[in-house]
């Protein structure tokens, strides 16, 4: 493991009091010498980064450092760097983007807010600084503190957490970390003697190797005799420099935000992008303190506030913490969005690496006994990973009778003999259960699928524990479960586990989060249809409609790529499952489905290939994977094609081109850390053989000058790369087929 400067030994200081004084000298800080100092803190002139991080991140180790007086420590990695002042209280006094030499922060916050049995108080933080636009080195010394806010008392420096317990049992992306390798800061505040209150706010940082992102949460610890309820919170609050300088704006147009930052939660449902599932936890606000902007309304969006919608309302009883969700924040060195969509996925992987699980999995829509058993020889016949009983399967994950457990243990354990994982389907949400069990929503709104339970409801516990309870007695390796917890409100008191409409959103979050963290300990694979991928899901919907599973085979085939390349933008090919209606699916009769399986092979191939030539999986939802022998070796031949280029085509995409039916389409794999870093892989929709001369950039696969290419007949060639790396080449696929190219 590498060593971090301060973060291999766990070093704590205490400040002595607090200042409001600017006038006074600077006050050593016990322990501060703990901390390296680092010649870079507070250094505002730009270095260019040695190595681009996406291709070579080694040279980016995270540290922590401290001036000289002792009065600013830094977490730096070489991509970005974040400041805080520790005196006279603790503010966060820059964010540096270190690839671009750009300051993100234009003015001082306060470090979080949050509302203690009514009483809303800043945490840290210092004011007075006479222009918000910017933030100059020679205002730092005559900031104060805020009188009104909790004050800094002790700072901590280390290594980051293992937020999730990863059971890992499968060897996808076998270099990945967890936890990831970084280093942490955590700052603990208190309320002045004087007011009364007894608790502590602790603001924990982290920030991580090779990557230009970070991690912030708070808790608050009542440390007094009595509850305390924690009203609201706000777990970050940045003055970002502004993106745009509308000085109008007109009609219901809205002023871009800044494009320098990407954030998002673990408090994230109710979507399958990120976006969609942070709405209620991430803000881009209009500052009213910035005075200065251009903006004549002050309503430029340039305050990033992360913030719960509602609540938590969270009691806490003497001597407990209560702890908020983690904020993620990706700092971007480039408007490009391929390079965006590289960053992100990037993050995914070192923040979540479990999304790199990827098994070949078949959707089984039987229950029977027999059925099952087959499926599961047909999968080992054929390399397929995993069989899941489907929608539709008639299977019963609710139902504890004893013999009923029994049963399917022994199946599990027959699949476990034959190397197949077992899974099955549950449907959570879109359902009613009656009993005042069901989700009662405020006037005006209703739930987001029509109906559903609460998870909060005596019902919904009792489903939740049933669940965990279903895994432990049968040994059950997958779960798909359908409409987990999308962010409903609820207005009924549901004791002990939730009080009301204000609690309600982070109390069903929580029990659906700790479900998925037990999970992923116990290294069950989690299909999710939304964004829990930060609390241990594996997988979401890729992003389909899906009635066009009834649309002709031929056009299937082009919206399946079409969709695999428009929502690989922000997930890694892991991250997101198409589908395959081996049978008829929501209609569409005989020229939407695959079955009789014989009689189609040639569009099975082709959309098999569709999906595994670009890393996916999909749901190949059916009664068989086979019919015929002939039929078997043709998914055989696919699957162990699949397999021989797992690494590479599990890796990143490059977006080419994307399909269209009139002509050639493809995406670029790449890797620079494999000894295959890179494979095209090439379809054709056209009834004839075609082939085109075209620029491969291969920049993302580290490869400079020249290259060896590869291509599915064996022949081997040496390619010319231009200065921005790319190699000019003739590609060609056949009629209605695909052709690949491998670069080393």
């Amino acid at each position: 493991m590498k060593l971090h400067v301060a973060a291999a030994v766990l070093c704590a200081y205490s400040v002595l009091g607090s200042t409001n004084s600017a006038s006074q000298p600077a006050r050593r800080i016990p322990g501060v010498d703990a901390i390296a100092v680092g010649e870079d803190v507070g250094r505002s002139t730009f270095v260019s980064p040695p190595t681009d991080y996406l291709i070579d991140a080694t040279p980016y180790v995270a540290e922590a450092r401290r001036d000289q007086a002792g009065r600013t420590i830094s977490l730096s990695n070489g991509l970005i760097r974040r400041s805080w002042r520790v005196a006279p209280n603790g503010a966060c006094v820059a964010f540096d983007n270190l690839m671009t030499g750009q300051s993100m922060l234009r003015a001082v916050r306060p470090e979080a807010r949050v509302t203690i049995n009514g009483v809303a108080t800043p945490v840290g933080g210092l004011v007075g600084q006479p222009n918000q636009a910017f933030l100059s080195n020679e205002w730092l010394d005559s900031l104060t503190s805020d009188p009104a806010a909790l004050r800094l008392v002790v700072v901590r420096v280390g290594e980051p957490d293992e937020r999730v317990d990863w059971g890992r049992r499968r060897s996808h992306a076998p270099d990945a970390v967890w936890p990831p390798r970084g280093v942490s800061l955590t700052m603990d505040y208190r309320p002045a003697k004087d007011t009364g209150a007894d608790y502590l706010v602790t603001v924990h940082y982290e920030m991580y190797d090779g990557l230009p992102a970070m991690c912030k949460r708070i808790s608050v610890t009542n440390e007094s005799a009595s509850d305390l309820t924690v009203d609201r919170f706000r777990g970050e609050e940045l003055a970002v420099v502004e993106h745009a300088n509308w000085v109008e704006t007109r009609g219901d147009l809205r002023i871009p935000t800044p494009d320098c930052l990407h954030a998002e939660t673990d408090f994230a449902f109710g979507g399958f992008t990120h976006a969609n599932a942070n709405r209620h936890a991430i803000h881009w606000r209009p500052d009213p303190d910035f005075k200065t902007q251009v903006n004549y309304n002050l309503q430029t969006p340039c305050l990033l506030v992360a913030e719960p919608t509602l609540g938590p309302a969270q009691v806490v009883k003497p001597g407990e913490t209560f702890t908020g969700f983690h904020t993620f924040e990706l700092v971007y060195d480039d408007g490009n969005r391929e390079r965006r969509g590289m960053a992100l996925r990037k993050m995914y992987r070192v923040l979540a690496p479990w999304v790199t699980e990827n098994p070949i999995t078949h959707h089984l829509l039987s229950s029977d006994l027999g059925q099952v058993r087959r499926a599961i020889d047909q999968a080992k016949e054929v390399g397929f990973e995993a069989v899941i009983m489907s929608f539709g399967s008639g299977f019963n994950m609710e139902n504890m009778a004893p013999e009923h457990l029994e049963k399917w243990k022994a199946v599990a354990d027959y699949a476990e003999s034959q190397g197949i994982e077992l899974g099955s389907y549950s449907l959570f949400s879109s359902r009613s259960v009656g009993g005042g069990n069901d989700v009662v929503s405020p006037e005006g709104q209703r739930p987001a699928f029509g109906r559903a339970p609460a998870a909060t409801s005596d019902w919904g516990v009792n489903y939740f524990k049933n669940l965990q309870s279903f895994f432990e007695a049968t040994g059950f390796d997958q779960f798909e479960n359908d409409g987990p917890y999308p962010g409903d409100v609820d207005v009924t008191p549901r004791p002990p586990y939730q009080q009301g409409e204000q609690d309600s959103r982070w109390a069903q979050w929580r029990i659906v989060a700790d479900l998925y963290r037990a999970l992923r300990a116990s290294g069950i694979y989690i299909n999710q249809p939304d964004y829990y991928f930060l609390v241990g899901g594996n997988k979401t919907g890729m992003g389909y409609r899906e009635t066009n599973w009834s649309l002709p085979r031929s056009q299937q085939v082009i919206h399946t790529r079409q969709n695999i390349y428009d929502g690989t933008w922000t997930k890694s090919p892991s991250m997101g499952w198409m589908h395959v209606p081996l049978a008829q699916y929501h209609g569409g009769g005989a020229e939407a489905t695959i079955e009789p399986l014989e009689e189609h092979l040639d569009h099975y191939e082709r959309i098999m290939l569709s999906n595994l030539g670009l890393g996916v999986q999909a749901h190949y939802r059916g009664p068989r994977l086979f019919d015929t022998d002939r039929t078997k070796q043709k998914v055989k031949e696919t699957v162990a094609w699949f397999k021989r280029y797992r690494d590479i085509l599990e890796s990143d995409l490059i977006h080419c081109r994307r399909a269209d039916g009139r002509g050639l389409d493809w995406m670029l794999h790449v890797n620079p850390e494999l000894e295959h870093k890179g494979m095209l892989c090439v379809y054709n929709p056209l009834d004839k053989a075609v082939s085109r001369q075209t620029l491969v950039d291969l920049y993302y696969t580290g490869l400079t000058d020249s290259a060896h290419v590869r291509d599915a007949s064996g022949n081997v060639s040496d390619v010319e790369l231009d200065r921005r790396s790319r190699a000019r080449m003739v590609v060609a696929a056949p009629a209605q087929g695909m052709a690949w190219y491998l670069f080393w």
